[in-house]
């Protein structure tokens, strides 16, 4: 570059002393042009995300929220919604109080009419129950479950008003909001029924679900009627994060031991590791993490076709064809559990 400059003076008739002068500047000027046309190009636009959760059974869901807090702040994620699939009558308050902690109060939390209304049985009365306490402790609007708008209708609402194939729905719990969701009607957000209408706005729907090659998972189990329908009718591609992944990452006891204070996320691994004194396996946070990043970095992924029976146990076929993937192992299982822990950890 130096000589093509130096001959272009020259060119010019221009003195020695003169070009010796000037084509340092001009070599400069080249390279901050250089470097501004490429610290200007767009940055990745926000994955936009429905984050619909068990939030009571298990507090692995707790972590998975604050994933997408985290992913939202740095400028990854978008999060639309928050449901719940669980009636219990604190599990939407819970979702608001991690919301507004975040400063994202204004995101809609919505709940089931019907359904599923389940606690974790181990917890006694000698344990403090976080998914009761954290209500107490901090900012909320969202007062009980029945009080939070239909899940369907949150659902309806916000797909309609998003750019066509452009939402990820990440299900961490009961298939019962999207199940719903799949066979609702025409309404006041859409004239199109719902398979259409996840259709059309829906890119992914990722959902810790299933255990492979077969097995009889929690969240698909508990509502099978639901799990049966989405496996078979969904119109989009379908990412599964199985019981095999999450069993293998255990976190939270980082998150307890750091110097993090009055923090919900914190608040309710605290109480519940009492149970789980090596750590909690982290289901929901891998669904959470490939829902926004997708798997390329830490999985590789196998396509096929998930079997759901109504007993609500399920099995795998291979299938190049097929509609669904599932995530296997790809990252070392220590690298990932802290980056996921990294994540929950994050805080205001």
């Amino acid at each position: 570059m130096y000589l093509y400059a130096f001959n272009f003076l020259k060119s010019l008739n221009l003195s020695i002393v003169i070009m010796k002068k000037v084509i340092p500047f001009l070599l400069i000027a080249c390279f901050l042009c250089a470097f501004s046309s490429c610290s200007h190009q767009p940055q990745p636009q926000p994955v936009s995300v429905i984050f619909d959760t068990d939030m009571a059974p298990d507090y692995d869901d707790v972590g998975a929220l604050a994933i997408l807090h985290a992913l939202a702040d740095s400028g990854e994620a978008k999060i639309l919604a928050t449901v719940s699939s669980n009636m219990y009558v604190n599990a939407a308050p819970c979702i608001d109080v991690i919301n507004t902690y975040f400063k994202r109060p204004d995101i809609p939390v919505g709940a089931p009419r019907q359904g599923p209304n389940m606690i974790d049985p181990r917890f006694g009365e000698e344990y403090d129950y976080w998914v009761d306490v954290l209500p107490t402790r901090y900012p909320h609007t969202v007062k009980s479950s029945a009080d939070a708008p239909d899940a369907v209708q949150v659902y309806r609402r916000v797909l309609a008003s998003q750019p066509d194939t452009s939402v990820n729905i990440i299900t961490v719990g009961f298939l019962t909001n999207v199940a719903a969701l799949l066979q609702s009607p025409p309404d006041q957000f859409s004239d199109l029924d719902g398979k259409a209408l996840i259709k059309k706005k829906v890119r992914r729907l990722v959902s810790m679900a299933g255990s492979f090659p077969r097995g009889r998972e929690f969240n698909v189990m508990v509502d099978s009627v639901a799990s049966v329908a989405v496996f078979n009718e969904w119109p989009t591609p379908v990412l599964l994060s199985g019981f095999e992944i999450g069993r293998e990452i255990l976190t939270g006891l980082r998150l307890v031991a750091s110097d993090v204070q009055n923090n919900p996320v914190k608040d309710a691994f605290s109480m519940a590791l009492k149970l789980d004194v090596n750590g909690r396996c982290s289901w929901d946070q891998t669904a959470a993490l490939v829902g926004v990043r997708g798997p390329g970095k830490y999985f590789d992924t196998v396509r096929g076709r998930m079997i759901v029976r109504s007993n609500g146990s399920n099995t795998w076929e291979d299938d190049p064809n097929g509609p669904h993937e599932r995530l296997v192992w790809k990252m070392p299982k220590e690298q990932l559990t802290h980056l996921i822990e990294d994540l929950m950890m994050y805080h205001h």
